[in-house]
């Protein structure tokens, strides 16, 4: 079989379409050349690996030979994994949003005139055939051929409109001198309670997103008014039921742990079943600062399960994270996940399965496609039912675990490991499980030994090869994450990492004349749109993260460099999130922390003592506070470190912003100056 230039690509997704008898090319200068010398429109495509309808669109039509052989006739045909090249397909689904007036998504279908990548007409999925009100993808081929052929003015001016838009759609420099203040946080909170949904938590209704940093949001407000008459504990109610409704649901894997992608209901009841790794780190880190702050059992249970599955099933043998799970198996959406009644009761003793199948609603009717996809409907009677259950599921999971396996994503991307390093070094903190912080520590490992090169970041690795200059994401999640792994294990070279990524991110990203960081490097590939947004999307903002992890570092280290980057940022978006609260989380994160000054715990003294200080000061939720435990004998501190020294006794260091308290040598002295209740809450 003749397979076309995508063999040669690392990504799944590439990969996947090599075998088509379309002649895709992979987004670069063969092809882009291509279509200039040929004067051929671009057909561009993009999806990844994990995309349900991706594999529908590529089934029905990319291996058509009919279909096919439309397209290379007419066009240069680019195929894109959207998780490799984040930056093509935040500039094209915007484009596509611009032309069309519908929503995105993937798979997006783009048409590009061949001299400059502009967008002239474009969708997401099309079917082969006319089929619900859309045409088929053979017609549209014939028709924007035919549209390319005799209306290249009508284009060009079109393109030149399109340049204007995106233009205005860039955030434009604050206007005046714009001051910082709470209000965007009091919006926020409202928003959420009005979007919320009272009965079965999450905010909106279906399909239901889990919304990590809406939830963080509520927890984050919840605390910043405990220490008032009236603590806010509707916003704590807004987190804990939402996160309750996700643990107990299908969303849930009930069985291996893990969330999935969204729920296609109100109830958290049937999934769209593909694991992506991006969700999984984010709700591990909420789940693990739920636990902490409510002392709630099941919040800890689901951030150790969600833990072990990462470690399980997604993490390669050199430690580094693989990106997702397919919602397929054989064909199916959700056949790996589902069961028959005859099925379970095989697999189960009679007493097992008499408290099983109550619990997770197998007495009741069918709910996904004649079988059951199992969600928590009723609790343990007892103790001695739970350690039933338990066994149970052992059972089931192990039989599961002998099916046809989803297709696993295997290319690990710097961004989402960056995601997952934080949420395995606060749950390892919080849950007391050093196995965790390893293998945070590991991931660090891996991506300073085989993703960093030169002093600059690469963006993904695959089968021993590490290419593609790495996204502003890539550099901030990394640098918050080490910052996080800080605080639970201090390793004076993972300091040293994070400085290096900010003195990049301020080099090459930096918008100093408006504020806030592009998407891309200065010395990125050319492209149609330089990116600079404010929004969170499916992860957070990288200008949400920079400004905080900006914020953090700048104090801890007094870089005041670090501290006028994040100032300038939150006020760049300051009538953003003044405006749309809801959409720009992660900045108010920011905020929060750069109005709060950040309360910084430095704690010297013996590797063992040192950690054991921390470790009571870190059992209250408490985010806009650090605390780390720098060992007396750590090599090559910063001076804003060192001249903090251990002084024959273990000695603690309280910081508020640039100011600092005289050191304190007893730890009841210093939790009573934090004015924390340093006992652990109980369940955690």
């Amino acid at each position: 079989m003749q397979r076309n230039r995508l063999r040669l690509e690392t990504s799944p997704y590439l990969l996947q379409h090599a075998d088509n008898p379309v002649d895709w090319y992979p987004w670069g200068e063969e092809a882009l050349g291509l279509a200039e010398r040929e004067h051929k429109p671009i057909l561009l495509s993009v999806g990844y690996s994990a995309c349900h309808w991706c594999h529908v669109m590529a089934h029905e039509s990319f291996e058509d030979p009919e279909i096919a052989a439309l397209m290379n006739q007419w066009f240069v045909n680019i195929k894109v994994d959207r998780e490799e090249r984040p930056d093509l397909d935040k500039i094209y689904q915007v484009a596509q949003q611009l032309i069309t007036r519908q929503n995105g998504g993937w798979p997006l279908t783009m048409f590009l005139t061949p001299h400059d990548q502009q967008p002239f007409f474009g969708g997401t999925y099309f079917p082969k055939h006319p089929r619900q009100g859309m045409p088929g993808f053979g017609d549209i081929l014939a028709r924007v051929a035919d549209y390319f052929r005799d209306h290249e003015d009508d284009i060009r001016r079109q393109s030149a409109q399109l340049a204007l838009a995106f233009e205005r759609l860039m955030p434009g420099p604050p206007h005046g001198d714009v001051a910082l203040g709470t209000a965007p946080l009091e919006a926020a909170r409202r928003a959420l309670e009005d979007s919320f949904d009272s009965r079965y938590g999450g905010f909106g209704r279906a399909p239901k997103f889990p919304h990590p940093a809406g939830i963080e949001r509520c927890l984050r407000h919840w605390r910043a008014t405990s220490g008032a008459t009236g603590p806010d504990l509707k916003a704590l109610y807004l987190a804990t039921l939402t996160l309750t409704r996700m643990a107990e649901g299908g969303l849930y894997d009930q069985l291996g742990g893990g969330f999935s992608r969204y729920s296609v209901d109100d109830f958290w009841m049937i999934p769209h079943f593909e694991k992506m790794l991006y969700d999984n780190a984010q709700l591990l880190h909420t789940y693990a600062c739920a636990a902490l702050a409510t002392g709630e059992a099941l919040f800890a249970r689901i951030a150790g399960e969600t833990a072990d599955w990462v470690i399980r099933d997604m993490r390669g043998a050199l430690g580094g994270f693989y990106s997702s799970l397919d919602a397929d198996s054989e064909g199916h959406e959700g056949k790996f996940y589902v069961w028959t009644r005859a099925e379970v009761q095989g697999l189960l003793t009679p007493a097992e399965y008499a408290v099983f199948a109550p619990r997770f609603g197998l007495d009741r009717d069918a709910n996904f496609e004649g079988q059951w996809h199992l969600r928590v409907c009723e609790p343990p009677s007892d103790e001695s039912t739970s350690a039933m259950i338990d066994a149970a599921r052992a059972k089931l999971l192990a039989a599961r675990n002998h099916r046809v396996w989803p297709a696993r994503d295997e290319k690990v991307l710097t961004s989402w490991n960056a995601l997952t390093i934080k949420g395995l070094a606060v749950a390892g903190r919080v849950l007391q499980r050093p196995d965790l912080i390893d293998a945070a520590s590991a991931a660090v490992d891996f991506i300073r030994h085989t993703l960093w090169r030169d002093g600059r970041l690469l963006a993904t690795y695959k089968d021993g090869r590490a290419h593609l200059p790495a996204y502003l994401d890539d550099y901030v999640f990394l640098a918050d994450a080490l910052l996080e792994l800080l605080q639970s294990r201090w390793r004076s070279s993972d300091l040293d990492f994070a400085r290096e990524l900010l003195d990049v991110l301020l080099a090459k990203f930096q918008d100093v004349k408006n504020g806030g960081f592009y998407f891309t490097a200065s010395d990125h590939d050319r492209l149609i749109h330089r990116s600079k947004t404010f929004s969170d999307d499916s992860v957070p903002s990288g200008n949400g993260v920079a400004a905080s992890v900006l914020c953090k570092l700048g104090y801890l280290l007094a870089e005041t460099r670090y501290l006028d980057a994040a100032e300038r940022t939150l006020k760049a978006a300051a009538a953003l999130t003044l405006e749309y609260p809801q959409a720009h989380m992660s900045l108010l994160n920011a905020l929060e922390d750069f109005l709060a000054s950040m309360q910084i715990v430095i704690i010297r003294g013996t590797a063992a003592d040192g950690e054991r200080w921390a470790r009571e000061l870190s059992a209250v939720y408490a985010p806009t506070r650090m605390v780390f435990a720098v060992p007396e004998d750590a090599p090559g501190l910063p001076p804003a470190l060192a001249a903090k020294p251990a002084s024959g006794a273990v000695t603690a260091y309280v910081c508020r912003g640039m100011t600092c308290g005289a050191p304190l040598t007893d730890l009841r002295e210093l939790a009573r100056r934090l004015a924390v209740d340093v006992v652990r809450p109980p369940g955690v």
